[in-house]
């Protein structure tokens, strides 16, 4: 009965991870077919809401018990900690706007070292040594996944700078979505996260969109930190039954659902294993569905970094002796 569980866990969080993989090579073809970053992440926040509102309604009035509601302190946590989730989409989805999808989500993925630092300094000890060769062999892959040696793969600062900025998001994401009112049912949690998360997309969509239609100061405010004044125009509501519903499936409902049923039968560790799928679906649907160029030496580095996300999440022998034993 145990095994068919952890095989359970695996396979839900493997599919969920497959499943936020595909959702950058999405975004992209929102971008090629004139779609903002403001209304991407508009439509995915919104629709995701949306939906995460029906299943937490479904679930309530078909759940044999009562189910825990958050207090106002775990409220304000939570969407304080949803902020966190809204930085994380807008800063991938902007990065996505001056580089490969496959370069993009090797950055996201920094979040692995990223963590590993955060955790020490909450733990205020030094991370063990099979911690620091992991970090290493990351940062090793990330020169050859980004192909920093060569160079064939031209990269845009712009893009760099906005994908680490999602890579630190989404390790506060982790950590909090791993410590605040975990006694809490997974939609009803989420629905506040989201709630958060859509306070940062609004008021980006009014900052860099709707704003500088109508206001001549904020026109100016805005382009102070850029030139590019074509996403300056009048929300295009197509793209809530184009590219939304995907982007709120793929991003905000279907992924956490299986990540929390999959990952207390797998593990922590073991969840943490499978869930780097999510790196290579990305590179391999961007290649598929976009064209993009993935040399050789970017697929070495990538395998580096799935190598060193096993080794980091891997028991330790007392560890794995004391699970048998249990």
């Amino acid at each position: 009965m145990k095994k068919k569980n952890i095989l359970k866990g695996v396979l839900f969080v493997g599919i969920g991870a497959s499943i936020y993989g595909m959702l950058a090579t999405f975004v992209k073809m929102a971008y090629h077919d004139g779609f903002t970053t403001s209304e991407v992440t508009t439509s995915q926040f919104l629709l995701g809401i949306v939906g995460l509102l029906i299943l937490n309604f479904i679930q309530t009035i078909t759940s044999k018990q009562k189910l825990s509601s958050p207090s106002s302190k775990e409220v304000r946590m939570l969407l304080l900690a949803g902020t966190s989730l809204g930085c994380t989409s807008l800063f991938y989805y902007i990065a996505v706007q001056y580089i490969n999808v496959s370069i993009a989500i090797v950055l996201l993925m920094q979040s692995v070292w990223f963590s590993v630092v955060v955790e020490s300094i909450i733990a205020k000890k030094l991370p063990n040594a099979r911690k620091v060769v992991s970090v290493i062999i990351v940062l090793a892959g990330t020169i050859l996944a980004t192909n920093l040696i060569n160079m064939d793969i031209e990269l845009d600062w712009h893009g760099v700078f906005w994908g680490m900025m999602a890579a630190a998001s989404y390790t506060m994401t982790m950590f909090t979505s791993n410590t605040l009112a975990t006694h809490l049912p997974v939609f009803r949690k989420s629905i506040i996260m989201l709630c958060g998360g859509a306070v940062v997309v609004f008021g980006f969509l009014f900052f860099a969109q709707i704003g500088p239609m109508y206001s001549d100061g904020l026109r100016s405010l805005y382009l102070n930190f850029t030139e590019n004044t074509e996403h300056i125009h009048a929300f295009n509501y197509s793209i809530f039954w184009t590219y939304g519903f995907i982007l709120a499936l793929f991003g905000t409902i279907v992924p956490p659902i299986l990540f929390n049923i999959g990952f207390p039968n797998a593990g922590l560790g073991l969840g943490s294993i499978v869930s780097s799928l999510e790196l290579p679906v990305s590179v391999t649907m961007a290649f598929v569905l976009l064209g993009e160029k993935v040399l050789l030496v970017q697929w070495v580095g990538i395998i580096l970094i799935l190598f060193a996300i096993v080794l980091m999440n891997l028991p330790a022998k007392k560890e794995l002796k004391t699970v048998e034993v249990a």
